[in-house]
């Protein structure tokens, strides 16, 4: 059973930071493309950053030059480094990754629980 573990959530100030990690476990081989996306009350879940697993990394317009999307393979985990918060960058942040559990297995695509961010003003 594969799991999406995310943890670094809270409550900060704007202007500070918070970074958030999600590791992966269970029965893997392969992990592709690592992402985070985020859901305000009232508002659809929208992409914030994605990192292949070459490497490559892209991130909606709001959050470029403030956040960082980064993994580290050996450990299966991702992570999003959230810098200059702003009270609109308040919602619950989800992990989201293309696993595959069997070389016999087609890729899957994985959900982790959510983690909520909520920057003050």
């Amino acid at each position: 059973q594969v799991q999406l573990v995310e943890s670094g959530g809270g409550l900060v100030q704007a202007g500070g930071s918070l970074r958030l990690s999600c590791a992966a476990s269970g029965s893997i081989v392969s992990i592709g493309a690592m992402r985070w996306y985020r859901q305000a009350p009232g508002k659809q879940r929208e992409l914030v950053a994605a990192v292949t697993s070459g490497g490559s990394t892209n991130y909606a317009d709001s959050v470029k030059g403030r956040f960082t999307i980064s993994r580290d393979n050996a450990k299966s985990t991702v992570y999003l480094q959230m810098n200059s918060l702003k009270p609109e960058d308040s919602a619950v942040h989800y992990c989201n990754a293309d696993i595959r559990e069997s070389w016999y297995k087609p890729w899957n695509d994985y959900w982790g629980q959510g983690t909520q961010v909520t920057v003050s003003s």
